[in-house]
């Protein structure tokens, strides 16, 4: 726009000249006139000099705005990309943070799952072990009828079982063995006096049997061969 401004200056600039050189050749004489031409040519020569260096000037101002402009639009184009990069950044730490997420709640899913399975197990042990203990204390009456049997709970929720009149020279001698329930729910003889070398069979076949009754009758058995054998 600049450009065509300065040409329109130009030709009007051009014109002016004419007008005046016809009004001039009025007035004056050839001599002044041709000596006039001549100062107008040089004058138009050097204005059309200016007018070409103005031009490339002209001309190297757009071409400077335009690449300023091409500038401009790479300096938006980068910084678009660096927008888009930011967002893609933030949306995949967002995706680890949710999947680090989802890995430590399936974690601790897993864990309550292990637990819940844990005291389950406990439960049922406990409720296996007050089972056994109840059997037990509902055949005390009748232990302590038939065979002359005390029982006795004592320390670590173990039983004390204790037989008399099996030796007939001393009917009160006591003779014990102290009975356990283990983690495994299992019977468990933890001491026997006098010592039996049968006890261990006795408690493997219990375990095998669940006959508890005739477990204790067994142990009795023993007792009193024992003492036949030891007055004898």
């Amino acid at each position: 726009m600049a450009n065509a401004k300065t040409e329109d200056e130009i030709t009007l600039f051009e014109r002016d000249m004419k007008e005046f050189w016809i009004e001039f050749k009025s007035v004056y004489g050839t001599e002044q006139i041709n000596q006039t031409l001549t100062l107008r040519d040089s004058c138009k020569g050097s204005i059309d000099v200016l007018s070409a260096k103005w031009s490339k000037k002209l001309k190297e101002g757009d071409l400077m705005i335009d690449k300023i402009q091409e500038y401009n639009n790479e300096i938006l184009q980068q910084s678009k990309c660096i927008s888009e990069k930011e967002e893609q950044l933030a949306e995949i730490k967002l995706n680890q943070e949710e999947e680090q997420q989802k890995n430590l709640t399936d974690s601790i899913q897993e864990l309550k799952e292990e637990l819940v399975k844990q005291m389950e197990l406990m439960s049922s042990k406990d409720k296996a072990v007050k089972e056994k203990m109840e059997r037990l204390c509902k055949s005390k009456v009748l232990f302590e009828e038939c065979l002359g049997l005390e029982i006795r709970r004592i320390h670590d929720e173990q039983l004390q079982f204790i037989f008399r009149h099996i030796d007939h020279k001393d009917p009160d001698k006591p003779y014990t063995f102290t009975l356990s329930i283990n983690e495994q729910g299992d019977y468990e003889v933890t001491s026997c006096t006098p010592t039996l070398d049968c006890i261990a069979e006795f408690q493997l076949k219990v375990r095998e049997t669940n006959n508890f009754p005739a477990f204790v009758a067994n142990i009795r058995k023993a007792f009193t061969a024992l003492s036949y054998k030891q007055s004898a």
